[in-house]
């Protein structure tokens, strides 16, 4: 895809003037890094990073069946929500394999706002609009409504809160408030993807230049930075989230991807998907993921075969360096007998390298 043909966020003239590396992402042309890749790391990990994410797709649904629609859409309980709440789930398609991740804000139980993948949004909106068709309700991407920042790290909240009245202490993990920011209104969401505390910025589409240099100015001072797509992918590898491709897929099911706690089979309604996941279950997970050290220099990345002896048991999905244990690091989907093996190698070039599981998040458990 040429540059031309790279859709821009309304970020990109602040990504440039602060000197950012621009790289094809999902067909965006997004910041990669803008000091580096480490320094942007320890910042988010240290004090605080300001994120880009206004990429990232997202839905309306609204009706008098919105609620009943996506209880069937999703995997886990959209009925146990209530206004101010986000939930995290899946949707799957019938073989149990997944569609896409997603957030779900709930304004009322006729109104929600979806948060989908930047690279899957034309395919999910055509998915969701497909399943609606027997629910009263109404799904509309609003995707060019929306830009969106997120603010990650310890001092997160402390540079937010000077620019936004809402009391940011009295929202909850994954709640979100309406407010307000820079003049205009928002949505306040307290949620993110590095293993930090932090906050999500949803305003209308031209102010997000805006409020990203707001954030900056009230942030600096405090350690804060810009931060590209290379430092949050190696954020939320160490936290041991997944990304969509990778650790989930429309090859890979959510127990097999490690997000099992999000089916729920107990709920009321019916879900695309539960027959096949309940048979997986009852069948026995056959792949497993896990999250690794490799006990090398060398970066594992995703495509690497996994061996317990001679025996090829997966592969890896995810690989990147922990600029904070200074190791490389990585997932892989293995089959489910050698998930507790102690003799787990890759295969970097035709030689192998010992590979040691981890809990998460993997920085603070090695």
């Amino acid at each position: 895809m040429t540059d031309e043909a790279l859709q821009k966020t309304s970020l990109h003239a602040f990504h440039v003037e602060q000197g950012a590396r621009m790289v094809p992402f999902g067909g965006w042309d997004m910041p990669v890094q803008y000091s580096g890749i480490l320094a942007e790391h320890l910042a988010v990990r240290n004090e605080a990073g300001l994120f880009d994410v206004s990429h990232m797709g997202e839905a309306t649904v609204k009706g008098p069946q919105a609620l009943d629609y996506l209880d069937y859409l999703v995997t886990n309980d959209v009925s146990k929500m209530t206004p101010g709440r986000v939930l995290y789930t899946p949707m799957c398609y019938e073989s149990g394999t997944v569609v896409d991740d997603l957030l779900i804000y709930c304004k009322s139980d006729t109104d929600f706002l979806l948060c989908i993948n930047a690279g899957n949004t034309e395919k999910d909106i055509a998915w969701m609009l497909e399943q609606s068709a027997p629910f009263d309700c109404e799904v509309k991407n609003v995707s060019a409504d929306y830009c969106q920042l997120a603010i990650q790290g310890p001092k997160a909240k402390a540079v937010l809160q000077s620019l936004v009245e809402t009391n940011l202490a009295e929202i909850k993990y994954y709640h979100f408030e309406e407010g307000s920011i820079c003049g205009g209104p928002a949505i306040l969401s307290r949620t993110g993807y590095t293993g930090e505390a932090g906050f999500e910025v949803y305003a209308a589409w031209d102010q997000g230049s805006v409020i990203a240099q707001a954030i900056l100015d009230a942030g600096e001072p405090l350690g804060l930075v810009p931060v590209g797509l290379g430092a949050r992918d190696s954020l939320r590898l160490e936290a041991g989230f997944p990304l969509y491709g990778h650790e989930i897929s429309d090859t890979a099911t959510p127990y097999e991807g490690g997000i099992g706690w999000t089916v729920k089979m107990k709920k009321s309604s019916n879900f695309i998907g539960k027959d096949a996941l309940a048979k997986q279950k009852a069948d026995g997970i056959p792949r497993r993921t896990i999250f690794f050290v490799l006990n090398d220099r060398r970066i594992a990345r995703a495509g690497a075969q996994v061996f317990a002896g001679d025996t090829l048991i997966g592969e890896v999905v995810s690989g990147t360096q922990s600029p904070v244990i200074n190791q490389p690091i990585g997932s892989a989907l293995i089959k489910t007998e050698f998930v507790s093996s102690e003799n787990l190698e890759v295969d970097l070039r035709g030689k192998r390298y010992g590979l040691t599981a981890v809990k998460t998040p993997i920085h603070k458990n090695i």
